[in-house]
């Protein structure tokens, strides 16, 4: 999954395509480089972070996928919180609704996401990105990130929608210190159990802390670390700003696996 983040604030400075045009652009070099789906979205999510209007976020999202539904074959995701917004998305070309809130935010989710093909249930502690990083405290974080997103897989299910369309990401960053997501990251295969699972690590800041760095955009060989031991732990979907050496790691990585 290649990341196309429609915005002026993001947390990797590579990523964000503030006009339709730069974003179009970036979601065809993705495509080239052999990313599977383009998840765009129109609100940064990084920690302290405020959310903004739907109707900005409309405008950022809605003629960046309607372009590209036109020219791409690979499946497009949108990237929100917002019912209305997913709704807009599905009905240009959109398939896939990826909610980091697990449908928590908009009551409507739970209805407009059972259109999509396939659904994105995260994890987050709190209720929003500008508040995930206060002090984040768990009991047992597997445990509890895990009951959460069987929970609103259910919730899912109870309101009319398929258990089989549903994708579980435990929401790396989101409300978790150092030593929850690394613990998180080597014991995310074990979710698969629940449905499929998304890791999304790219770039983010805990690569900064494990080995000291001037900012996202220095942390490419540890997104490729982590790249590679979820390929091997069984992760459906990397979620990843570098889809060709992303690519070139798994390819390597199952060539080697796959040794006579």
């Amino acid at each position: 999954m290649g990341v196309v983040n429609c915005t002026p604030d993001s947390f990797h400075a590579g990523s964000r395509a503030s006009t339709c045009e730069f974003a179009v652009e970036r979601a065809l070099k993705l495509v080239e480089e052999g990313t599977d789906i383009l998840d765009i979205g129109g609100e940064s999510t990084r920690p302290g972070s405020d959310g903004v209007p739907v109707d900005i976020e409309r405008v950022r999202v809605i003629p960046v996928i309607k372009a590209l539904a036109r020219q791409v074959k690979v499946k497009i995701s949108i990237d929100t919180t917002k019912a209305a917004i997913a709704a807009e998305a599905l009905d240009v070309g959109a398939v896939i609704v990826n909610d980091i809130s697990a449908m928590r935010d908009d009551k409507d989710m739970l209805e407009v996401a059972q259109r999509a093909e396939r659904v994105i249930l995260m994890h987050m502690l709190g209720s929003s990105p500008k508040t995930m990083q206060a002090d984040p405290t768990y009991k047992d974080c597997f445990d509890e990130v895990s009951r959460f997103l069987q929970g609103r897989l259910q919730s899912f299910v109870a309101a009319g929608g398929r258990e089989d369309r549903v994708v579980i990401d435990p929401g790396i960053g989101f409300g978790k210190t150092l030593d929850h997501n690394v613990s998180l990251i080597r014991r995310a295969g074990e979710l698969s159990s629940i449905a499929p699972v998304l890791l999304g690590v790219s770039r983010k800041s805990m690569f900064g802390k494990i080995s000291p760095d001037n900012g996202p955009e220095d942390r490419l060989a540890g997104s490729l670390a982590v790249a590679a031991y979820a390929a091997m732990s069984g992760i459906s979907i990397l979620r990843v700003h570098d889809v060709l050496e992303t690519r070139k790691v798994i390819e390597t990585l199952r060539a080697v696996l796959e040794a006579a």
